[in-house]
């Protein structure tokens, strides 16, 4: 991955964006698709909407979704001790915060307040404490302060986020909190850029950063309305399994740095499915499979059931230590994912058919040359 995208993908990553306060990095987003997309508009929720016009009248129009929201902790009450009490923002689970670093967002300051989940030193717990989670709601956060200031700064409700940032593991792995779901809002934005760079898409293709995910893909719901497409892709991430702990046999097999991962179901239209499979397999890049056998825990779930319901399918990448500060993945799966759905999106022209049964198998295209390939993709590096 270039310097140059490893740098956006890292501001939109260290951009704080607990859910319900995406604003600052709906902020980055619009700055950096404004010289490629053809429209930007951001809804009552929240969520950023950019779109690529098509090329081909009467191709149908595509919506990739990818959602900006990260979990994070809410200020729930503060103690005449300055200490903070706190709940959860999404699925965070309280066994990994103690002794952790976190950013408190506090209305009154105007940067974020450094502060610590408290925990009592191992000399001080019984030894049948040692083997129990503290529930979140007995956790505090000590942010150093005097009372009188704290109450000053910090208001209830004001968010939380961990306090740590992107870093570059061996290779080609990287660490980071918010890769779920920042890497999929940094492959739309790729995809839009490319896409404009070969000459966009037979159809309009709309790039949804979306809103409040993490509690019950609610910007997902309100942006499909809105947009009206006629067909979606939600990109999210996925559990990877390639770690000790986790069960193949009830999981599957899906490893950091094997390609993007293509999710089939009921939550998947069998149409799209396809074709994302013969987009993975006319570009060449590796891709898994994932069984999704009920409503996935993505923006899917709201993209397929919306208005009369629209064609959908999901794209993921593989992510080790979901919801935690250190989820990791493979770079290389995310630039994978974006050649994935820029063909897809080249791909659908007016002879597209997503009902079940009715449409024909999609062509697998020849992939083109390098010579070509490398000559539609000048895009000033």
């Amino acid at each position: 991955m270039k310097k140059k995208h490893v740098a956006y993908l890292r501001k939109l990553l260290e951009t704080p964006s607990a859910t319900g306060t995406e604003g600052a990095v709906a902020d980055v987003v619009r700055a950096r698709l404004a010289p490629t997309a053809d429209e930007i508009s951001t809804d009552v929720m929240g969520s950023v909407h950019a779109t690529l016009r098509g090329t081909a009248p009467g191709a149908p129009s595509l919506m990739l979704a990818a959602h900006m929201d990260e979990i994070g902790l809410m200020v729930t009450y503060i103690s005449d001790d300055g200490f903070l009490s706190v709940s959860s923002v999404g699925g965070v689970d309280a066994a990994i915060l103690p002794g952790m670093r976190v950013d408190v967002h506090a209305s009154g300051a105007e940067k974020p307040l450094r502060g610590v989940v408290g925990r009592k030193p191992i000399h001080l717990i019984s030894p049948d404490e040692r083997t129990k989670v503290t529930p979140l709601s007995d956790l505090v956060i000590d942010v150093g302060m005097k009372a009188k200031k704290v109450k000053r700064l910090v208001r209830i409700g004001d968010v939380i986020t961990f306090g740590v940032g992107f870093e570059r593991m061996a290779g080609t792995m990287a660490v980071s909190r918010a890769f779920d779901d920042k890497c999929g809002v940094w492959v739309l934005t790729r995809v839009l850029e490319k896409l404009a760079a070969r000459g966009g898409a037979p159809g309009d293709v709309c790039a949804a950063c979306t809103v409040q995910e993490e509690i019950g893909v609610r910007g997902a719901m309100t942006s499909a309305y809105g947009v009206n497409p006629d067909v979606a892709v939600a990109f999210d991430v996925t559990h990877a399994t390639d770690y000790p702990g986790i069960s193949k046999a009830k999981y599957g097999d899906l490893s950091c740095g094997r390609g993007p991962v293509i999710a089939r179901g009921p939550n998947i239209n069998p149409e799209v499915f396809e074709r994302l499979v013969a987009a993975a397999e006319a570009e060449g890049v590796p891709y898994q499979v994932e069984a999704e056998p009920a409503v996935t825990g993505t923006d899917a779930r709201a993209l397929q059931v919306t208005r009369a319901g629209i064609p959908t399918g999901l794209v993921s990448v593989a992510l080790r230590y979901m919801h935690t500060p250190t989820e990791v993945v493979d770079l290389r799966d995310l630039e994978a994912a974006v050649d994935v759905l820029v063909r897809f999106a080249r791909d659908l022209d007016e002879d597209a058919c997503f009902v079940p049964g009715l449409a024909a198998a999609p062509a697998r295209p020849v992939r083109e040359s390098a010579d070509a390939e490398a000559a539609s993709d000048a895009e000033g590096r």
